[in-house]
C-alpha cells in the first residue's frame, strides 16, 4: 500500500509487524542487496526530548500494554505503590501513574538493562538503527523536520508525488526540558546521559550542560 501524504498513514499501521514489510523478513542475500542499492534514511531527535515524548505518549494516556508491561513494575519499584490498580483505566481513574522521575529511575537502574535491551520507544538510536553497521544516505533531525523532509523528498525525486504535512507546533522547548528534569536528581541525570551519550555525540546534539553541571 502506498500513501501520497504521510499523515494519512494510521498509527496502528506503523506499529504492526503484520502490516509492514521489514528487512529481516527477506533472505540474507536479498537483505544485503537492498542495503547496498536502496536509499537508506533515518530521522533522529534530541535523546532527552525523545524520552519526554515517550513518557508522555506511553504513560500519560491510557495504554493497557505499556501499563501492564512497564507501568505497574515502575510504580512498584520506584513509585512506592506496592498494590497497583489492575488495569490502566482503573489506574488513571484513581490518578495513579508513574512519574517522569520514576521512569528515569527505571532507565538508570543497572538491573533494567541486565534484563534485556530497552523497549524500542526509548532504546538508544545507535542500538536501534545501527548507524555504524548501516551506511545511511540521509540523516534528518526532528528539530528541523520540515526542512529535512523536503530535502529528502527532493533527493528521492518525490517532491511532486509526496506531500509532507506541516510540523506540529507541539514541540518540546529547551525551557520545558529543564522543567521535566527538575525533579530528577543530578546523579540520575548524569547516569542517564551516560546511557545516551553515544546518541548525543553520533547525531550532533550538544551535551545538555544546564542539566548536568548542577
Amino acid at each position: 500500500m502506498s500513501y501520497a501524504k504521510s499523515n494519512s498513514i494510521r498509527g496502528e499501521v506503523l506499529h504492526s509487524r503484520n502490516k509492514l514489510t521489514f528487512l529481516d523478513t527477506f533472505p540474507r542475500i536479498e537483505m544485503k542487496a537492498k542495503l547496498k542499492h536502496y536509499t537508506k534514511f533515518l530521522f533522529v531527535r534530541d535523546p532527552f526530548v525523545r524520552l519526554i515524548s515517550a513518557y508522555r505518549d506511553k504513560f500519560m494516556h491510557v495504554n493497557e500494554y505499556f501499563y501492564q508491561t512497564f507501568g505497574r513494575y515502575i510504580l512498584r519499584l520506584y513509585g512506592n505503590q506496592p498494590n497497583t490498580p489492575n488495569t490502566a483505566q482503573e489506574a488513571f481513574a484513581s490518578g495513579v501513574r508513574p512519574s517522569f522521575h520514576n521512569f528515569i529511575q527505571y532507565l538508570v537502574d543497572p538491573q533494567t538493562l541486565k534484563k534485556g535491551p530497552f523497549e524500542p520507544h526509548w532504546r538508544q538510536m545507535t542500538r536501534l538503527c545501527h548507524p555504524c553497521l548501516i551506511q545511511y544516505d540521509f540523516v534528518g533531525h526532528q528539530e528541523t523536520l520540515q526542512e529535512d523532509a523536503d530535502l529528502l523528498l527532493k533527493m528521492l525525486t518525490l517532491k511532486d508525488e509526496v506531500k509532507f504535512p506541516p510540523s506540529s507546533v507541539n514541540m518540546t522547548s529547551p525551557d520545558s526540558v529543564l522543567d521535566w528534569f527538575r525533579p530528577v536528581s543530578l546523579e540520575d541525570r548524569r547516569k542517564l546521559y551516560q546511557l545516551y551519550e553515544e546518541d548525543f555525540r553520533f547525531f550532533g546534539y550538544e551535551r545538555p550542560s544546564k542539566l548536568l553541571d548542577g
